[in-house]
């Protein structure tokens, strides 16, 4: 049986990676949050390949080392995480890439995923709020398993949150009505009627998020019938 390293043994090569060079990139792309290193995501996914360990995981999320809550969601058991955990971890998210990377790598794919998903579309934290979006578009991309049925409630939520004109809010919403029309074909038209309904509510982040999305299936699928 393969032991798992110690949460002090993972933050020890974290803290060998770290690069100010690295850390001076991520800021460029407005990446914040406490205590960061500046360690690529390519080491973090080294480091966390083989390793499978829900108490090691809770263990370096507690560390509240921004690399470290990285790699938790890496090496986290998806099976182990309640929803009380979900809770706990996604008030904790301080930065973009945090948000995105733990809803990819483990939230997506935790047992009580599909409950908290509309449940966090209307709160108002921010990291909160986006992490709802950027799980339905992770979803359609690595949850094949989730039903069109369950993809289509999600429209609703894109329409209701569109003039949330926070930035990362509406990135997400963005990118999540980009990607349900980009991957799931079965829904792409009725992704095309809720960009053009979001399009009519006629507040600026409604239109950026509506006209982008419609711009890009218009070059991806030949759509034209835009408003």
């Amino acid at each position: 049986m393969t032991v798992s390293p110690s949460a002090n043994d993972l933050l020890d090569q974290l803290r060998a990676l770290s690069n100010t060079e690295t850390l001076a990139s991520q800021t460029r792309f407005g990446i914040v949050g406490h205590e960061r290193l500046g360690v690529s995501i390519y080491d973090l996914r080294r480091i966390a390949k083989g390793i499978k360990n829900h108490t090691l995981a809770l263990e370096l999320w507690q560390t509240g080392i921004h690399e470290a809550r990285i790699l938790a969601s890496m090496v986290d058991d998806p099976a182990q995480v309640t929803l009380a955990q979900l809770e706990a971890w996604v008030v904790e998210f301080d930065s973009w890439d945090i948000c995105d990377i733990v809803t990819d790598e483990l939230f997506i794919h935790a047992p009580d995923m599909l409950e908290v998903i509309p449940q966090w579309a209307v709160r108002e934290e921010e990291y909160v709020k986006r992490a709802s979006f950027a799980m339905i578009a992770a979803i359609v991309v690595h949850r094949k398993d989730v039903s069109d049925d369950i993809i289509r409630s999600y429209f609703s939520l894109i329409e209701t949150a569109a003039d949330d004109n926070r930035n990362f809010v509406k990135k997400a919403v963005n990118w999540a009505l980009r990607n349900i029309g980009k991957w799931k074909p079965s829904l792409r038209s009725e992704a095309i009627a809720c960009a053009n309904r979001v399009l009519s509510q006629d507040s600026p982040s409604a239109r950026w998020i509506a006209k982008d999305a419609l711009r890009e299936f218009i070059k991806k699928f030949g759509v034209t019938d835009e408003i």
